[in-house]
């Protein structure tokens, strides 16, 4: 009888001295695992083989990592100190000792934890906050938290969601909410565990019951806020401060409810919001989410007649124009949607957003591209560029209208000016509405004019392409087919067809199709939107075929002027390599081949050197134009000459016969 006395009372206290010990244990070993990511597996090491190592000694679980570039990495880790023996308080109520034959992988489930927590403490949940507390934040302590927490949120209470049960639940999330704990959250092998705790958080708070006083819940990375709400208010708003990892400030949130919706309540309803400064980081690194989330992230729970809110957030990082986004988190995709919200206002310190709240989106937040470049060196080379290419076209068409008599005498000779000056033409206006676009300062600010704007630069730098592409084609008419085999009226409506038929039909169908769905523009700038919609895609689709016909057209024009002659010299083959360089060297810019280097910039957005070839080549275009279409061309050059001389002789001519009528008047009847 002793002897069984004291085997039970072994089977009560080893859990609790083991768990001491493994959670002394667990914090070691935390740092221990992470330091041995480089080489903690004993075999050789193979791009893209794994393996797997156990955890600390009496720590159930396993960690497995990967070979990358003759190094080990960690990718998944289970150890876990949280079990059914050790997470209950040891003065909490107990329901007799566990049977001696379960194991302890099945004694860790925490469908058992949750029903033996229903029993031991209902009214409050308290009789595990203890011990959660004391452990380790490790991924496997986390994983078993948020498959408690998920079970709490869908069980059968005996009552209501009160306050207490309320803060019970918040302290336990706010364990694993951390900003200690983000990067475990990576090595959790169900990668959407961030995603099951934001649900099992808002639908835990669905079933809070809120009496006359309103209720306040703040922890450091979970703060709940509920109260009452009704057609007599004036309007209702919850303002949230929470500090936002390891900074000193406290970023701000706030949730407004104008009178006119609070109007739309017939009976007095709940409104719960809920604030989580670090499950924004947390769900990025979990679901290596594109967007970086730049505020607090704001759950809501409203009545069912409330179909429109409105949040303000203070950005984390302060930026203007870094492609803020107001967004929503849809519940069955897991993952932000634009189509949840509107940007309102905003500016450097802070975005305002009107969302729409339902059963797919709960909780909101604004997000910030981490691709986007904001370089003061890319801003004075496009302006600057801007500048000199706009003088340049002016210039360029200046001289063509000056010499268009002279240098158009034949048909071939017609139709490449006609070429050159279109794309002068069309090449200005394009810079101009860039300019244009670039003041309103983004579509949040004029929506209107900003899709304007977009459809007019669209339109001109994609004629910019086109009137290249018929270039192109005339060249490539010329050499391999007659050219008096066509009319020239013919000829020119072409030409005009391909240059400015085209690009239309190609911009008002994306536009068309886009705008009532509001994924025309990108919500940072007066350009065509990439995230949502792919419309940029009707710019870039063409540009890059034309750039590739162009190629060929190079590739002709080369072969076809490096034949030499019979009985040719060396003499003529330089002067065909001659040629040749100069063919290139005014094709180039006139047949957009540097818009090649826009696929570099695609591939790698984040490159610096990329946008800065790629601004200086594009933005220069104009001044390229100037250069090898106007200014080095001879029969422009000989053209000029003549009228500057003539001009010059006109002048002398003008001038004689001033001075012989000075010294000659005429005189008149006397």
């Amino acid at each position: 009888m002793t002897h069984m006395f004291l085997l039970c009372c072994l089977v009560f206290l080893l859990p609790t001295e083991s768990c001491r010990t493994l959670c002394q244990a667990a914090r070691k070993s935390k740092e221990e695992v992470s330091a041995r990511t480089h080489g903690a597996c004993d075999g050789v090491c193979v791009d893209n083989s794994n393996c797997t190592q156990p955890c600390p000694p009496d720590t159930p679980g396993n960690v497995g990592f990967v070979c990358r570039q003759k190094k080990w990495y960690k990718i998944i880790d289970t150890c876990r100190t949280l079990t059914a023996f050790n997470i209950f308080e040891e003065d909490s109520p107990t329901m007799g000792a566990p049977p001696t034959s379960i194991k302890i992988s099945e004694s860790i489930k925490s469908q058992g934890i949750t029903d033996m927590l229903l029993q031991r403490c209902p009214m409050d949940l308290s009789c595990v906050i203890k011990n959660i507390r004391r452990s380790p934040r490790i991924p496997g302590n986390i994983a078993v938290i948020v498959q408690l927490l998920h079970n709490i949120s869908t069980a059968e209470l005996p009552t209501n969601v009160d306050e207490t049960k309320m803060q019970s639940y918040s302290i336990m999330a706010n364990h694993i909410l951390d900003s200690k704990s983000i990067s475990n959250w990576t090595f959790i092998p169900e990668k959407n565990s961030s995603c099951v705790l934001l649900h099992s958080v808002n639908t835990f708070a669905r079933r809070l019951l809120i009496n006359k006083h309103p209720i306040d819940i703040p922890d450091a990375f979970i703060h709940t806020m509920g109260t009452i709400i009704s057609g007599d208010n004036n309007g209702k708003n919850l303002t949230f401060s929470m500090r936002v990892n390891d900074t000193r400030n406290n970023v701000t949130g706030r949730v407004l409810i104008t009178r006119d919706e609070v109007q739309k309540v017939r009976s007095s309803s709940q409104f719960v919001s809920i604030a989580f400064p670090t499950l924004g980081a947390i769900l990025e690194a979990s679901l290596l989410e594109k967007g970086t989330v730049n505020g607090l992230v704001l759950s809501v729970i409203l009545p069912k007649e409330l179909k429109r809110i409105s949040l303000v957030f203070e950005k984390i990082r302060n930026s203007k124009g870094q492609g803020t986004q107001c967004v929503g988190w849809h519940s069955f995709e897991n993952k932000w949607d634009q189509h949840a919200c509107q940007m309102i206002q905003e500016n450097s310190q802070q975005a305002v957003c009107k969302c729409r709240p339902s059963k797919l989106f709960t909780s909101f937040s604004i997000l910030m591209s981490p691709h986007t470049l904001e370089s003061p060196i890319l801003i004075y080379i496009t302006y600057i560029g801007l500048g000199i290419s706009i003088c340049s076209l002016i210039l360029c068409l200046s001289i063509e209208a000056l010499v268009w008599s002279r240098v158009t005498k034949t048909e071939i000779s017609y139709l490449r000016h006609l070429c050159i000056a279109n794309v002068a033409a069309t090449l200005l206006m394009a810079d101009v509405w860039f300019i244009v676009a670039s003041f309103l300062g983004g579509p949040t600010a004029h929506h209107n004019g900003c899709v304007a704007a977009t459809f007019f630069v669209h339109f001109f730098y994609l004629s910019v392409f086109f009137w290249m592409l018929a270039k192109a084609l005339l060249i490539l008419y010329g050499i391999l087919i007659v050219f008096h085999t066509l009319p020239k009226s013919v000829l020119v409506a072409s030409l005009f067809s391909v240059g400015y038929g085209c690009p239309l039909v190609i911009a008002v169908i994306t536009v068309a199709a886009t705008e009532p769905g509001k994924g025309y523009l990108r919500p940072e700038a007066c350009w065509l939107n990439w995230d949502r919609t792919k419309a940029l895609l009707a710019f870039v689709v063409p540009a890059l075929v034309i750039v590739v016909v162009n190629l060929i057209t190079v590739t002709l024009v080369i072969v076809k002027t490096q034949r030499p002659a019979i009985g040719s010299s060396m003499f003529q083959e330089v002067r065909a390599i001659v040629r040749i360089s100069k063919n290139i060297a005014i094709l180039t810019p006139l047949l957009g081949l540097t818009w090649g280097f826009g696929i570099a910039t695609v591939i790698d957005d984040t490159s610096l050197v990329f946008h800065i070839l790629f601004s200086l080549l594009n933005a220069f275009q104009g001044f390229f134009i100037l250069v090898f279409g106007t200014i080095l061309d001879p029969k422009i050059r000989e053209a000029l000459k003549d009228r500057i001389s003539s001009a010059k002789w006109i002048s002398r001519v003008s001038e004689n016969l001033s001075s012989e009528f000075s010294c000659h008047p005429i005189k008149g009847p006397s």
